[in-house]
């Protein structure tokens, strides 16, 4: 379909994380690649654009996925009796050591990038493992799904078993440098983001130099952040000198400000490292359903967005064991209500229309104007099928929205749009 067309049905979409437009019957306009508004009558300017009526459906914008795994596919729900250092020894360290062998890297990297591109996701920042061919294979698969995402190729050179280790800092950076120009030009949908796994990993002499790297190149980053009150220990003994975990690593100059910078989960950000996170503009990708199943706890999210932090979903595969975003936003609901319960009546719940805004617009603001149809949005687009999830009486927009959230998997997904581009 060209890039120029119109949507008929019914819209749902966020202005911001407390107002949610619904429109029944609505029009929604793509011109090159992005949205010229939402309408209840169609602009005569629009008349002679093809327009594809999809009757009763709901039309939502695309979800973001800010933090994922792909090498962790094959093995989600498995393990999720461990807590997350353990976790990692017993099953994911062992699992992303087999992407040395590239026939097992294409095998499962390809039931990633077909089951993704079924989904309801339509961006993603994804970690790869060390190996470079593998990397580029995962970023060849994603280009071929027509979803736009930043593929990160994962450092570490410390704190890891033999067998998934790189040999020194110098190792590493060399391996990122020959990926970063192998795949310089190669792609229109996938990009390169700079990825130190966590501070355990990666020595300081190997972050000093990929700060080296970001400029040279201009990379977004991506990483783990206090997840664990284990795994922030380990950093404070490791990096006595710092204030808080994400201290160290702003010291290395890969903590927002100039570099955009995603962290994942900052369950245990104390008040300093909160505010350094929104001085910084870093984001928040908060993965509620890998914090329960690795029983790190639940970050707290109603702080962040009353304290104006930028925060989206990530599913967090193989700590969580779904690819699902609409999923994401049902678990940080319900998690944020055992946290209102149980630990802080002062933070009230998430609602619905707040999950599903961190799971399009807030999310998705990583990639630039994504995740709404207000004008001049990048068009993502999801169409939504919900008359199988029957129900004894009518429902308003908001209410089957917020139903299909709970109930409905990729299923449910009629069509799926990228940037103005259909997928299916």
């Amino acid at each position: 379909m060209e890039e120029k067309f119109v949507l008929k049905g019914n819209i749902c979409y966020s202005h911001n994380a407390d107002r949610l437009e619904c429109m029944e019957q609505g029009y929604l306009v793509c011109e090159d690649g992005r949205s010229a508004g939402v309408y209840k009558e169609l602009p005569q300017i629009y008349a002679g654009f093809p327009l594809m009526d999809y009757g009763d459906r709901m039309i939502v914008p695309g979800l973001t996925d800010l933090h994922i795994h792909a090498p962790q596919y094959p093995f989600r729900g498995l393990g999720m009796d461990l807590e997350l250092l353990d976790w990692l020894n017993t099953r994911t360290f062992p699992e992303e050591a087999r992407y040395s062998d590239r026939e097992y890297a294409g095998k499962a990297y390809r039931i990633f990038a077909d089951d993704i591109k079924r989904g309801g996701t339509t961006r993603a920042c994804i970690f790869g493992t060390l190996h470079r061919e593998a990397t580029v294979k995962l970023m060849d698969l994603m280009e071929a799904t027509g979803l736009k995402t930043m593929v990160g190729k994962v450092n570490m050179d410390r704190n890891c078993p033999d067998f998934l280790v790189e040999e020194s800092a110098e190792a590493s950076i060399k391996e990122t440098r020959l990926w970063l120009e192998e795949i310089k030009g190669r792609y229109r949908n996938t990009r390169p983001i700079l990825t130190p796994r966590f501070i355990p990993t990666c020595t300081d002499e190997l972050m000093e130099k990929l700060k080296g790297i970001q400029e040279q190149y201009g990379l977004p980053v991506q990483s783990h952040l206090s997840e664990n009150m284990g795994e922030i220990a380990w950093v404070k003994e490791l990096c006595p000198w710092s204030e808080c975990y994400g201290d160290v690593y702003d010291h290395f100059g890969l903590f927002g400000g100039d570099v955009k910078t995603i962290m994942a989960h900052c369950v245990w950000s104390g008040e300093e490292e909160t505010e350094r996170l929104r001085e910084r503009g870093v984001y928040v990708a908060h993965c509620p359903q890998s914090n329960t199943n690795l029983s790190s706890g639940i970050a707290p999210v109603r702080r962040y967005l009353d304290q104006g932090l930028k925060v989206g979903l990530g599913t967090d595969v193989a700590g969580g064991s779904s690819a699902s975003v609409f999923r994401a936003m049902a678990d940080a609901i319900q998690v944020s209500k055992l946290r209102w319960r149980l630990q802080d009546e002062s933070l009230k719940p998430l609602t619905f229309t707040e999950a599903f805004y961190l799971g399009t617009k807030g999310g998705g603001s990583f990639f630039g104007k994504v995740g709404s149809f207000e004008a001049d949005y990048e068009f993502d687009a999801l169409v939504l099928n919900d008359s199988g999830l029957r129900h004894p009486q009518p429902l308003s927009l908001q209410e089957r929205l917020e139903r299909f959230i709970y109930l409905a998997d990729e299923r449910h997904i009629e069509a799926k749009y990228v940037a103005g581009k259909k997928v299916f």
